[in-house]
């Protein structure tokens, strides 16, 4: 059971990038996208339920936006209008299976991918 992080990479400010994280292996629950800035601590970005809920770090409302795919167990994090301060290694999260028929919170990592807005 992973999670497999893709869609990093160097940007102008303004400009777009989408990000995808592919869980292999089970079924996952809510998903998160967490960000952590050089000599900051990671903070969650974005987060969708298994039925689509969302919720937004107040940084990236209106820029940012997480998405799903239950049939290809695929989150999405569109990020439009990139700014310097978004520069960051970003990580999904998810809640996996816990080998007893239920879900771990926030259990699962992916590997970083990086994301460098110049400016």
């Amino acid at each position: 059971v992973q999670l497999q992080a893709s869609g990093g990479g160097l940007v102008q400010a303004g400009g777009s990038l989408r990000l995808s994280c592919t869980a292999s292996g089970s079924l996952f629950s809510n998903m998160r996208w967490y960000r952590q800035a050089p000599g900051k601590q990671r903070e969650l970005v974005a987060a969708i339920t298994r039925g689509g809920s969302t919720n937004y770090a107040d940084s990236v409302k209106g820029r940012f936006t997480i998405s799903r795919d239950n049939a290809k167990n695929t989150i999405y994090l569109q990020m439009n209008s990139l700014k310097p301060e978004d520069t960051a290694v970003y990580y999904c999260n998810g809640d996996g299976p816990n080998g007893y028929g239920g879900y771990r919170p926030e259990g699962y990592w992916g590997q970083g991918t990086l994301i460098t807005v110049s400016s």
